[in-house]
């Protein structure tokens, strides 16, 4: 299988070179962003337009190919990590420019590491980096090397630098000078925005072409979904870098050679029971929430399959538990989704004494088996999944009340006033890195949903996963890590915390007038090779 996939990836790669030698350079790109930018300072970007800037703009010292998943050299041609990983030392490319023509040297890392670390500027970027409290040293070295170093080791620490974008510690621009294939040439608030050709772009072709091909990219401000839709289909902008089921499949209806599904994503739909034990809930419900039998027993009384046919259209797939499959080095492939057997459910349910009268399921003092889920209003594929599952537990005698709130009074509940009884939502994965997901898995941590900020563990099996989390975390082998992490996900796929539901497919839209665009799962899904896409000879030459 491997060797399949490794074949797979050697011809994609070798399409890709073909392409980028019969690319016709100019032209102007055109898609839309649903806000508009925060910030064009690449150290603040939390947002996604804020981010999509960033990655066309910033220039990075490592990026992850958003294809095979694995660390290229980029503004760096090669790095080390030393100091039981506390150190990362950094050889840079000679002879760059950002894009005012300011020379690039080791002085602008180090003038980045500091503003990036500066805990007055509040960067989310920067966050990732505080594996402890104390200074980040950064040192410039001789022959054009940088070593930076943190108070305390970071594993993965070389992939983090994938989004810190190099800022210019001399240029009077300051962020709007970059290393990346492009610049922000113009910016009508609330309207658009033009980015043009980095003419300083270090990177060439294998035809020793410099790249990116493509002249220049509008991108229009526009939240409205159905307008952006159509404007793709009158040929107005060239691509949807990111589309729901019922928009994907409008797309496939009307000119299906621009639909693009690149598999399950990183993102899940889960549901969960709330097991704080100060919150206002009868005794004998906690008591219920709190029963792995219970939590396993419902998750098997839901239809996933249907979930992902039904709700999703068929873009989508039974999830398996916190890593989706599209991470390729973190999921545990051991695993498997859990299947739909409501006559297994029952079994369970008889072994903590709940029992089955008139059609109604019972617990073992009498109690009739109802809960509430709570989901946010307005997400049509959240509340019509609530509804099928809530015919789901119908069949095991479970009456389940689905409630729709507002998305703050939803988030008031579950973090504050924790009055709730299940919760129906999902979660927006953007880092392949288990470390991304500490601020769930720890218990003592805010994000922890279904019992957050614990003093101490509630349960053995949540001290387990702090104790591997933790030590995933401390060890630079990624053997290690991986065998880790491989049984924290066995310990969710046993215990369940969460019922993962489906993992949504990455469905993009892109006009045959784009060359070399290959979807993937990762974000951004279609551009994620920006300085390699090119646009037919018609559109370059029109445009």
């Amino acid at each position: 299988m491997k060797k399949i996939l490794a074949v797979l990836v050697l011809l994609t790669l070798i399409t890709f070179g073909s392409n980028r030698v019969l690319a016709q350079s100019g032209g102007e790109l055109h898609f839309c962003l649903r806000s508009e930018p925060k910030t064009f300072n690449p150290l603040l970007a939390a947002d996604d337009a804020s981010e999509t800037i960033r990655y066309m703009t910033g220039g990075v010292l490592v990026r992850v190919n958003r294809l095979t998943q694995d660390l290229e050299p980029e503004l760096a041609t090669s790095w080390k990590i030393t100091n039981g990983g506390k150190t990362i030392t950094f050889q840079l490319r000679d002879g760059l420019r950002f894009s005012d023509g300011t020379a690039f040297s080791a002085d602008d890392v180090a003038f980045t590491m500091q503003q990036l670390m500066d805990p007055a500027l509040h960067s989310p970027t920067g966050d990732a980096f505080r594996s402890s409290e104390g200074k980040v040293e950064t040192e410039v070295l001789p022959k054009n090397r940088v070593r930076i170093t943190f108070p305390a080791p970071i594993a993965g620490l070389d992939r983090l630098f994938d989004q810190v974008a190099i800022m210019s510690a001399k240029s009077p621009q300051k962020e709007m000078a970059v290393l990346g294939p492009y610049y922000v040439g113009e910016n009508k608030a609330g309207s658009y925005l033009i980015l043009k050709r980095n003419p300083n772009y270090w990177e060439k072709d294998p035809a020793g072409r410099p790249l990116p091909y493509i002249e220049s990219v509008r991108l229009d401000i526009q939240s409205n979904r159905d307008i952006e839709m159509l404007r793709l289909t009158r040929g107005e902008i060239h691509f949807i870098n990111s589309l729901d089921a019922e928009y994907f499949d409008k797309v496939v209806a009307q000119d299906p050679s621009m639909a693009h599904d690149a598999g399950a994503s990183l993102d899940s739909e889960e549901m969960w029971f709330n097991q704080v034990a100060t919150s206002p809930q009868p005794s004998y419900k906690k008591a219920w929430f709190i029963s792995t039998n219970f939590r396993r027993a419902v998750s098997e009384a839901i239809n996933r399959e249907d979930l992902a046919r039904i709700v999703f259209r068929g873009h989508a797939r039974p999830a398996v538990g916190p890593v989706s499959p599209a991470n390729k080095f973190w999921f545990n492939a051991k695993l498997q989704a859990h299947p739909f057997d409501q006559k297994s459910a029952l079994q369970r349910l008889t072994q903590d004494g709940f029992h089955l009268q008139d059609g109604a399921l019972h617990d073992r003092d009498g109690h009739a088996v109802e809960f509430s889920v709570i989901t946010n209003a307005g997400n049509k594929y959240r509340e019509r999944m609530a509804t099928m599952i809530q015919q789901d537990l119908s069949g095991i005698g479970i009456k389940l009340n689905v409630v729709t709130l507002d998305f703050p009074s939803l988030i008031e509940r579950i973090t504050h006033t924790f009055d709730y009884e299940a919760c129906l939502l999902g979660l927006v994965n953007d880092e392949l890195d288990p470390n991304a997901q500490m601020t769930v898995w720890l218990s003592s941590a805010d994000s922890h949903q279904w019992n957050p900020s614990q003093k101490t563990p509630a349960t053995a099996w949540e001290a387990e996963i702090d104790k591997l989390m933790r030590a995933q975390a401390s060890t630079l082998d990624p053997k290690k890590r991986k065998e880790d992490f491989d049984k924290v996900q066995e310990i969710a796929w046993q215990q369940e915390p969460f019922i993962y539901l489906v993992n949504k497919n990455a469905l993009s839209a892109v006009s045959p007038a784009v060359h070399n665009a290959h979807p993937v799962v990762l974000r951004p899904q279609v551009y994620w090779n920006i300085d390699q896409l090119s646009l037919t000879s018609e559109v370059a030459r029109n445009r």
